[in-house]
């Protein structure tokens, strides 16, 4: 008895972890959309924003696009797959795509992104606010 590829098998049904960890990415080959999400942390740190992205087992230098604009900051990666015999693998392979709405106040022009041990880090200052009140006059 022939039993299926597990990568043809992957493409028509969802990985029963897939649908624990990720319950709606997992249903993305029935929806049409590609790529797979690209896991990430941010956060506020001193005047800057920052966001952390998990990507192991990529070349940043060939497989890594990282760009920004209209305030979007768009992340997209692909791992390639070695094979070399019959083996077991539960490594994620393919194109991954990420999209992030930044704050209003970032200064687009001196994001800065740094590569080190599978983790993108992604630094973005803010713009210095002027908080300005003006009275509003009120006609009659």
């Amino acid at each position: 008895m022939s039993v299926p590829a597990r990568r043809e098998t992957k493409e028509m049904f969802p990985d029963l972890f897939d649908l624990f960890e990720m319950p709606l990415t997992a249903l993305r080959p029935f929806t049409g959309q590609t790529g797979q999400v690209i896991r990430v942390e941010d956060a506020v740190e001193d005047d800057r924003y920052v966001v952390r992205a998990e990507m192991p087992g990529i070349d940043p230098e060939k497989d890594l696009e990282i760009s920004v604009s209209r305030g979007v900051l768009t992340l997209r990666a692909e791992r390639q797959e070695t094979r070399e015999g019959r083996r077991h693998s539960e490594f994620r392979y393919g194109s991954y795509e990420r999209y992030i709405r930044l704050p209003e106040n970032i200064r687009e022009d001196e994001i800065k992104a740094a590569y080190d041990q599978g983790i993108v880090t992604i630094t973005m200052p803010f713009e210095e606010r002027k908080e300005t009140t003006r009275r509003v006059p009120v006609e009659r």
